[in-house]
């Protein structure tokens, strides 16, 4: 096991080569990087920007963890969205294969090809307002839809398992997998050994999970961790220890259940975090993370392994 941290929070959009090398400069073992739409796969994944991203991995001597792009149209009712959505995942999936992960992670879609922050409001403004609630058209075809879901992952899953990748699903507030139990249910309906998930406890905690009570039910299938603290009430992204959730014992269970992946450092909702435009949640706005951040994404870490030494869970 190693811990690393999510390249976002330091810097939200690219170019990335800065961000490896202060992530690396920070004592990280290991990294993630994002295309956060089919745009950025063309625009700045280029085969030479590729090549040089992965000289600068393994010259830091970071492992890329993951490798992340969702594409939200793998659920949308339309077959022609759908199709164009999965060729879109497939490029993402073949730049992660060039730039040398192991896992293409997406963020599970929501039904309909419907959005967080628009058809699905922002779970960080359910405290502050008297009526949260998400209106749906009528006659909509549920049932269909998450089939042609189903059969959307599968196909991820299969192109990824046909290139030695695993594909992992992050669990995010009111998607088709929001919890253990819509993470659970597709696995049972999606034959591959490649799909796995990204284990983000602080999505699946203000839904309802106990992060350790999940780490059993879920097992082997954790492949990658996202972690952040919070509240329970919303899926704000704070500095472990800083929150409700209790560390030690999600940690013991990812002991006993063999867990050996990457713990992923990710806070992006802590003083001086990198943030993209107005179109995405939280309060802070920079370009390029503070010092504190830094020093706070270090004290998340720090305050992690300590726990795993107690516990007697070795990480490098």
């Amino acid at each position: 096991m190693k811990f690393g941290a999510s390249s976002w929070p330091f810097q939200w959009d690219p170019p990335y080569e800065n961000v490896i090398k202060r992530i690396s400069g920070l004592g990280f073992k290991a990294i993630e990087l994002i295309a956060w739409n089919p745009g950025f796969l063309k625009d700045y994944y280029t085969t030479s920007k590729v090549k040089e991203l992965r000289a600068i991995l393994s010259g830091e001597g970071l492992e890329l963890s993951q490798f992340v792009f969702s594409q939200f149209d793998l659920s949308h009712p339309e077959p022609d969205k759908r199709k164009s959505a999965l060729e879109d995942f497939k490029q993402a999936a073949d730049i992660g294969l060039e730039l040398g992960t192991k896992i293409i992670n997406s963020v599970s879609a929501w039904p309909f090809g419907m959005r967080f922050g628009e058809e699905f409001p922002w779970h960080t403004h359910k405290p502050l307002v008297q009526l949260f609630t998400a209106p749906m058209p009528r006659g909509l075809n549920w049932d269909g839809n998450y089939k042609s879901y189903v059969a959307a992952v599968q196909a991820c899953a299969d192109h990824c398992e046909a290139n030695g990748l695993f594909h992992s699903i992050e669990p995010h507030p009111y998607a088709y997998v929001a919890n253990t139990s819509g993470a659970l249910r597709l696995f049972e309906h999606v034959d591959s050994d490649a799909l796995c998930l990204n284990f983000d406890p602080s999505h699946l905690f203000p839904v309802g999970d106990f992060p350790n009570v999940s780490v059993y039910q879920l097992g082997n299938r954790i492949k990658h961790l996202h972690v952040s603290d919070n509240d329970a009430v919303t899926n704000v992204h704070w500095r472990p220890g800083q929150g409700k959730i209790d560390w030690k014992e999600m940690f013991i269970a990812l002991k006993e259940t063999g867990f050996d992946g990457v713990v992923s450092i990710e806070l992006e909702d802590v003083p001086g975090v990198s943030r993209g435009g107005e179109s995405v949640p939280g309060v802070y706005r920079n370009p390029v993370a503070t010092e504190d951040f830094a020093r706070e994404s270090v004290l998340g870490m720090k305050y992690l392994q300590t726990i795993c030494d107690e516990i007697g869970l070795d990480y490098e």
